[in-house]
């Protein structure tokens, strides 16, 4: 089948290259000269495991290339994906300009009958949209489809070519048809394509990720209360997520969620509902607590060391990315973190195993980049974790101890044991577990 995809980000990209790797004919616009050029050589601007390489084979087969020409790539394609980015207003709404412009474009082009997706995040009205702005230039036929995604960075190879569900809102019966055969690759093991109208596919990706954040600010206030009742947070969450009917995903606590989606979702749905007169309360106050959990770190290395008396004292910071097996710091807790430490004075090594180049977009030179997690060690007065990147969850912990100034360790994703690392001569203090405390 032939496949345009509009857009090369995270989502893009992705699709592209995983529709081309089942056998289909895949053309990726973008509007960026240079990107284009570097995709056309195989070289990708994000890291996302396992993409390089299934981006560098389908290149080779000649069933990938990338091009600067919407048009290009809307005549060449019976499908079309639009995936540009939607950022959010300062209100907080989806910024709909690129996804209505492309739509226009793609109506320009049009050569024939199309099926065009939005699989760009999108509130509810938008597929309407994106149908009257490709019919306004055109008589051809278009089938109009909302295909949210439900991709994890870190995960998103993995999670498109084996999906939990395919979710497609359409009104047309041979869209239907056309989809069925596109995704039958991915779901031969059963899983479903889930055909829904057009209102209820848009508003399905939001109440995902809202679900999502939810369950993690519900489990960060269950921490705070732990810290507060002497309760440990690990065995609560064991205890909850045993319950069939609730179980143990997004359940673990921590310094709060960040990245692309989640808070840009969750603000967005909270604008559609203001703007219907449909107060999402719950919704709403997501935000709060999540941004309220960001300075959790920095609250207790203000306890432990007094808030004014941490100028000029070293730290290491292991983890920038607001996930593991990401290089994406956007709306990362770490940026809260790095930037309260600096205000207070402190002097900060950091290190993060994909994230140092788009950190140093953040923090210019007000830090130190540390290409090895230990070389951040060395004289430090303290380890703050941000990331549960897998190389800091079984590190020497006798070579941390020699290297830190002081073995004083703050931990925002629970990765160590606190009776072992009291055993081990630390000064531990994690999220929603009581703190243990060196007395040497």
């Amino acid at each position: 089948m032939n496949v345009g995809v509009i857009g090369t980000g995270y989502v893009g990209l992705v699709v592209g290259a995983c529709l081309a790797e089942t056998g289909n004919d895949v053309v990726c616009a973008d509007i960026d000269p240079e990107k284009i050029r570097k995709l056309s050589a195989g070289d990708i601007p994000i890291y996302e495991p396992g993409l390089e390489p299934l981006l560098r084979r389908n290149l080779a087969t000649g069933r990938l290339r990338f091009t600067t020409s919407v048009a290009e790539a809307a005549r060449a394609s019976t499908v079309i994906f639009i995936a540009v980015g939607t950022p959010p207003h300062e209100d907080g709404s989806a910024d709909l300009q690129h996804v209505l412009a492309v739509a226009e474009e793609i109506g320009k082009a049009m050569n024939g009958e199309k099926v065009v997706l939005t699989k760009s995040t999108v509130p509810v009205g938008t597929a309407q949209r994106v149908r009257e702005a490709i019919e306004l230039h055109t008589r051809h036929r278009v089938h109009i489809c909302s295909n949210p995604e439900f991709l994890k960075e870190g995960a998103a190879v993995e999670d498109f070519m084996k999906p939990d569900r395919v979710v497609i809102g359409t009104e047309s019966e041979h869209a239907k048809e056309i989809l069925r055969e596109l995704y039958a690759p991915f779901v031969r093991t059963g899983n479903p394509i889930v055909f829904m109208d057009l209102a209820s596919a848009e508003l399905t990706k939001y109440a995902a990720n809202a679900m999502l954040a939810t369950r993690i600010s519900f489990m960060n206030e269950v921490a705070q209360l732990c810290e507060r009742v002497g309760a440990d947070v690990d065995l609560v969450r064991y205890g909850l997520g045993t319950d069939r009917r609730i179980g143990p995903s997004f359940l673990f606590p921590g310094v709060g969620y960040g990245g692309s989606c989640f808070p840009k979702d969750v603000r967005a749905l909270v604008r559609a509902g203001a703007e219907l007169g449909c107060e999402l309360k719950i919704v709403r106050a997501l935000e709060a607590v999540n941004e309220a959990q960001k300075r959790v770190l920095l609250e207790k290395i203000d306890a432990h060391f007094g808030r004014q008396a941490l100028r000029g004292r070293l730290f290491a910071i292991w983890g920038l990315s607001f996930k593991p097996e990401t290089d994406d710091l956007r709306e990362a807790p770490s940026i809260v973190t790095v930037g309260g430490l600096l205000e207070r004075g402190a002097v900060l090594r950091v290190h993060d195993p994909q994230a140092l180049a788009n950190a140093r977009q953040i923090f210019g030179d007000r830090v130190t980049y540390c290409p090895r997690a230990y070389d951040a060690l060395e004289g430090a007065e303290a380890l703050v974790i941000m990331t549960e990147w897998l190389e800091y969850r079984r590190p020497d912990f006798q070579r941390m101890k020699t290297l830190l100034k002081d073995p004083v360790v703050f931990d925002g994703r629970n990765l160590y044991d606190p009776e072992r690392m009291e055993a081990r001569g630390f000064t531990y203090h994690s999220v929603g577990r009581r703190a243990v405390r060196c007395d040497s």
